[in-house]
């Protein structure tokens, strides 16, 4: 590989780390924001089928970074930007807490109690999230990895939807649970939200599989990749 191509390859990678980590973080951010997605009129338990934190929007789009860099970059990459990722969220929630103890003037635009509002609840749900999110994100690049060993390279959309089906089902049971034992959520929202969080990542999953080939491709076909190939960079 040329130089050019090779300070390209390391030039998209931190490009997609970038996209990673803030997808992440904002989604932490913004998670008590509730709305109704609603293709059916369904319940599960007396909750809404489809009732669902605002979080969750740009959350499958790491899972789908994450397998278009194993698939390109390697697992050892792969895993390199979970950890950056965990780094990140627990920086900002140290920024939180240090910006919810600092007292608002009076003039502030913004005082102290709606700034508490928003963003108090803010360290937990990173916390909740960072713990779900290292088991969910690690069991998807391991069974990524598997399928893809398994697969010699074949089979992109069978590794891309296991891998993403099964660490959304422990993220999303994790995240949950873990809201509703700090006192986040009710418990009687549990069932709701995790049928209707899985659903919609599952979904998410799915359409999002044609992009993953879509990207591959142009790797492929920029660095002259095999199936097998990854770039080290």
């Amino acid at each position: 590989m040329t130089t050019a191509k090779k300070e390209l390859a390391k030039n998209i990678y931190l490009l997609l780390a970038g996209l990673f980590i803030t997808s992440l973080v904002v989604s932490n951010l913004i998670f008590q924001k509730f709305f109704y997605w609603y293709p059916f009129d369904m319940k599960i338990l007396g909750n809404p089928l489809f009732e669902l934190s605002v979080g969750i929007l740009p959350y499958p789009l790491t899972f789908l970074i994450t397998d278009l860099i194993s698939e390109i970059y390697g697992k050892k990459k792969a895993n390199q930007v979970v950890i950056t990722g965990i780094f990140a969220s627990f920086f900002s929630m140290g920024i939180l807490l240090i910006a919810n103890a600092v007292p608002a003037i009076e003039s502030s635009p913004v005082n102290n109690e709606t700034f508490n509002q928003v963003f108090a609840l803010s360290p937990i749900a990173v916390l909740a999230s960072m713990i779900a999110y290292l088991f969910a994100q690690f069991v998807d690049i391991r069974i990524y990895h598997f399928w893809k060993k398994f697969t010699q390279g074949k089979k992109l959309w069978l590794r891309n939807n296991f891998s993403t089906f099964s660490s959304q089902l422990i993220d999303t049971v994790l995240v949950v649970g873990l809201l509703c034992v700090f006192g986040v959520l009710e418990w009687r929202l549990f069932w709701g939200l995790v049928v209707s969080g899985f659903l919609f990542k599952v979904i998410v999953a799915a359409l999002d599989t044609p992009l993953l080939y879509l990207f591959v491709g142009v790797f492929r076909k920029t660095f002259d990749l095999q199936p097998t190939d990854e770039l080290e960079i």
